[in-house]
Order: structure tokens, then C-alpha cells, then sequence
């Protein structure tokens, strides 16, 4: 067996598919918003096999506190439970590789939704190199600094009409478009990528 099970909820969509090789035997995808934990396991069940695979690959963000967490969680669990290599990937590479799969290889700068009126920003060169990590920016900073033409994201669209110029593609990361994501984009270091430091302080002003 060669599976791999793909797990993606750290934004309002929340997706998992059952790869064999680079072949989606199933998968689901559902724009939910909220209530990832509620829906996540069973769509993960609803897998052939109930989703065992050999290896097992998250979406680490950044996006959803909460999403992140709830995917991360079942993700070392399961991988504990069947033994197998657990991995993971942030949100903009598979959003940029979903970009390339559908208009060509060129530049494409990754927009979403991030926190306090702010969008979470990576560029991707035409062969999928990051050119600079996740940053989160104001809309007025992320419209100055973005060269890409091609924009893809949950706030995509607001870049383009913001800066004036550019094509812009609505778009959410979708497990079941994990096969157009480059080996090279997968890491061991299975952490949460939140994108900006957690709102809640510890007394003293520390992070928890």
C-alpha cells in the first residue's frame, strides 16, 4: 500500500482525500466557515479504508486558530495510530500549486483572509519557489508590495480591485488537489503556522 491521506481545515474549507500514488482514490470538500471539528472526522471515515494510508499530510496553516488545531490533532493521531510518516505543508503552497495546475507556470501571489482586517501574503515564483515567507500585512501594504499579476486567495479578488491591476481568482486549498503540490513543499517540522502572534497573552505579556 502506498496511500497517503490528506487532511486540510486550517481555513473556512475543510477537505480530506485518499491518495494512492498520485492517483485522488476519494475526497471531500466542504466550505464550512466554521465547525471543522464536527465534520472533519467523519469525512475522514467516509474515506476508502476509513482513510488509512502509510503516510498522512496536514495543511499547517496559517488561517483558522481553531482549524489549524482540529487537523493537526487528527492528523498525529491517526498517524500514531496506524504508524505511518506524518507530514505537512503550508496553506499558500498548496493554494499557489492549485494556481499553476489551472493557469500555467508564472508568478502567483497567494492572498487570504488573516486577523484584525489584515491578509496573510506569500509570493510564489513561476516554478513554485516561495520568494519570501508569509507575512501579514494591512490591504494598503499588500497592495503596494504584490508584483504578481496572477492573484489567487480568499481576498483575491479585494487585492486586484484595491491595487487596480491584475487577474484575480477566488480560491480556497482543496485536499483533493494535493497531487499538483511539489515533494520539495512537504516538511517533517509539523507545527502550526498561524501567520501573526496568538492574540492571548499570559499574565507578565507572555505568549501561551
Amino acid at each position: 500500500m502506498n496511500r497517503t491521506l490528506v487532511i486540510d481545515s486550517a481555513t473556512d474549507a475543510c477537505s480530506a482525500a485518499l491518495f494512492e500514488g498520485g492517483e485522488c482514490l476519494a475526497g471531500e470538500w466542504l466550505q464550512l466557515g466554521r465547525g471543522h471539528a464536527e465534520r472533519l472526522v467523519p469525512m475522514i471515515g467516509a474515506l476508502p479504508d476509513k482513510g488509512r494510508a502509510d503516510r498522512v499530510v496536514v495543511a499547517l496553516g496559517p488561517g483558522s486558530f481553531t482549524g489549524i488545531r482540529v487537523g493537526l490533532a487528527a492528523a498525529k493521531a491517526l498517524a500514531m495510530a496506524w504508524k505511518a510518516d506524518l507530514l505537512g505543508y503550508h496553506t499558500p503552497a498548496l493554494l499557489a500549486a492549485q494556481a499553476r495546475a489551472e493557469h500555467g507556470a508564472q508568478p502567483v501571489a497567494v492572498v487570504n483572509t488573516g486577523g484584525h482586517g489584515e491578509w496573510f501574503v506569500e509570493e510564489f515564483g513561476a516554478d513554485g519557489t516561495s520568494l519570501a515567507p508569509v507575512r501579514s500585512l494591512r490591504p494598503d501594504d499588500a497592495a503596494s508590495q504584490i508584483g504578481a499579476d496572477l492573484v489567487v486567495g480568499s481576498q483575491a479578488e479585494a487585492l486586484v480591485d484595491f491595487r487596480g491591476t491584475g487577474t484575480a481568482q477566488a480560491m480556497l486549498p482543496d485536499a483533493r488537489r494535493f497531487a499538483a503540490l511539489p515533494e520539495s513543499a512537504l516538511t517533517r517540522d509539523v507545527r502550526p503556522a498561524y501567520g501573526r502572534a496568538p492574540d492571548a497573552k499570559l499574565p507578565g505579556g507572555k505568549m501561551p
